[in-house]
């Protein structure tokens, strides 16, 4: 082909249609053409609306269920709490049983028959469900099936003096983690776009359920970790309010019993976590049912330590430290010694502010840094990362409420003594880093992530056009030699690389980080090991709020078990939360 051949099939390409002469007849047709795009547009109109007033009702009656159920768990779960009422552990734990086998029954049904029509699931949503979320849910699930595990061998010793249901809990348990497990492994990025009614209140059935198992292991866990000061004051320690000296009137048959029950307390934190992450990815494919995905917009993510060394090295040592620390200080608040446990809560509180100033450094380092990226904000909804945020800003409200009632309680009483002097310090400073570290997060989740290539030209999809700029490109660099004729998918290179790269020097070295990318990567690395620092503790028993009496004796025991009780898991769920946005922004930098 002549380049006039080129120049005209070019022309040809990008031209815009030719006009249609204003002859009586053309007019004609442009009044019926005109007519038919107004009926097509109203009967769009229409099925849009009706769409919309069914996607409408089906969220409705979802919602109604999952209202229904989580109220009535509510009152179950409360009224189980004490044993001067005739609801007891075992009534919850029937009930669980009958949620655990309907969601289960639903989960197979749509993985079995709803999934495997045609046209069920055109779409998938690339945002939900990432690999690392899919992975740690399988992480918190193996954990959760040894906790099931241990709680069978445990109540088979109790089964000649106590209910069966105690062993077929945790067996429908088990069997409801394996199937959901699955299920998320394979449909979490499912757009459903078939019986989207029965969808949607399996997928809200599911999300209750696993929220009703939060609450009972939540609760299950406090009432165990609960320090109850006794009537002469003279020393603390912890037992469950509902049934005081344990199986007291029933006898294990085997010796592994107190093993069993301790290690089984221990898995509990994991158990917890398990339950979220499923809530959590559950509610996205409920916002999900329906949805047209656009995807266009997503950006392949890997994972790199390469270039990121002093971020995770300073986070390492700050994880290695506080674990020790918080070794020392569970060995010996469990003796007893209130000598011993003034110190060690003086070495975790000291632990505790060395490691929330880093934090709240760096998180304003990121923010500088943020102020100076070029990054655009993402555009467009997203429901994964309205959940991110929604959860990130509603969990942190737990923490807050323990560090404003300590904060009040500590300053009301003078504030005596380096203990309670640290104790405010850890409060005031957690606060700071919680509200930085928020800002720092959100808005790392909101910038379009980093790109090899986002300085080059953009790409057009016409081959010609791309095909003679490409020429014109390279006739106006001097010195270079390159052929006249090439293909499309060649002319795209040299159009990239020719006004990057002149003549004589080499190409740039794209698996090298920026100084901006590099420190958010740093910066995000760091955070995350302290977060998984300051979920550990906490998760695994460390109960500063009880070993400290100076919340119990300022606000009486009960409100301030109760502010502990339900701020605490809270507070544990947003640093695990934390961790899992903090890869995210890893990721993207």
């Amino acid at each position: 082909m002549t380049a006039k051949a080129e120049m005209e099939a070019e022309e040809g390409y990008i031209s815009p249609p030719p006009t249609l002469p204003s002859t009586p007849c053309s007019i004609h047709l442009g009044v019926q053409a005109g007519s038919m795009r107004r009926g097509s547009d109203v009967l769009s109109t229409s099925r849009g609306t009706v769409r919309e007033r069914g996607r409408n009702r089906s969220w409705l009656l979802s919602s109604i269920i999952t209202v229904n159920v989580l109220i009535l768990g509510i009152a179950l779960v409360s009224g189980s709490v004490f044993n001067n009422v005739k609801i007891n552990a075992i009534n919850l734990q029937i009930f669980l049983i009958v949620l655990v086998i309907l969601t289960t029954a639903w989960m197979l049904y749509y993985t079995i028959y709803t999934s495997r029509e045609d046209h069920a699931v055109l779409y998938k949503d690339s945002h939900a469900g990432p690999v690392w979320l899919r992975g740690g849910l399988v992480l918190f699930g193996i954990c959760s099936l040894i906790m099931d595990v241990f709680k069978i061998a445990n109540y088979v010793g109790y089964l000649h003096c106590d209910s069966a249901v105690k062993i077929a809990f945790p067996v429908v348990q088990a069997v409801f983690i394996l199937v959901q497990t699955y299920f998320l492994w394979l449909h979490a990025k499912d757009c459903v776009q078939l019986q989207r009614n029965i969808t949607r209140c399996g997928l809200m059935l599911t999300l209750s359920t696993n929220l009703m198992l939060w609450m009972a292991a939540v609760t299950e866990e406090s009432l165990h970790q609960t320090v109850v000061p006794p009537e002469d004051g003279n020393s603390t320690h912890s037992y469950d309010i509902r049934a005081p000296g344990g199986y007291s009137s029933c006898n294990c048959s085997h010796s592994a019993c107190a093993v069993l029950e301790k290690a089984y307390y221990y898995l509990y934190p994991f158990n917890i976590e398990y339950s979220l992450f499923a809530s959590a990815m559950a509610y996205v494919m409920w916002k999900n049912v329906g949805r047209l995905v656009d995807e266009h917009n997503h950006h392949s993510l890997h994972f790199r330590l390469k270039d990121v060394l002093v971020g995770p090295a300073v986070g390492l040592v700050m994880l290695v430290a506080g674990l020790g620390t918080f070794v020392i200080y569970k060995v010996d608040v469990e003796k007893g010694d209130p000598g011993k446990r003034d110190t060690v809560l003086m070495i975790h509180y000291v632990m505790n502010t060395v490691a929330v100033t880093l934090m709240s450094v760096s998180t304003v380092a990121g923010c500088g840094i943020y102020r100076l990226d070029q990054r655009d904000h993402v555009s467009g909804k997203n429901p994964t990362r309205s959940l991110d945020v929604g959860l990130l800003i509603g969990a942190s409200f737990g923490q807050f409420t323990i560090c404003y009632f300590t904060i009040v309680a500590v300053v009301a009483t003078g504030a005596e003594g380096h203990l309670n002097a640290l104790n405010l310090a850890v409060s005031l400073l957690t606060v700071i880093q919680l509200c930085l570290q928020n800002i720092f997060i959100i808005e790392g989740l909101h910038r379009e992530p980093f790109h090899e290539d986002m300085h080059q030209a953009s790409v057009f999809t016409n081959p010609y056009v791309l095909q003679a700029q490409a020429h014109r490109d390279i006739h106006n660099l001097p010195g270079t030699f390159m052929e006249t004729k090439s293909s499309p998918a060649l002319t795209v290179h040299s159009m990239h690389v020719a006004p990057s790269a002149p003549s004589g020097s080499p190409l740039p070295q794209r698996h090298r980080l920026t100084w901006k990318r590099r420190a958010l990567k740093e910066i995000c690395a760091f955070l995350l090991l302290c977060n998984i620092l300051l979920w550990i503790m906490p998760a695994f028993g460390a109960r500063p709020q009880f070993d400290n009496t100076i919340g119990a004796e300022f606000y009486e025991f009960t409100m301030w078990a109760a502010v502990v009780n339900i701020g605490l898991p809270f507070g544990i769920f947003y640093r695990m939360h934390s961790v899992a946005s903090l890869f995210e922004v890893f990721l993207t930098s």
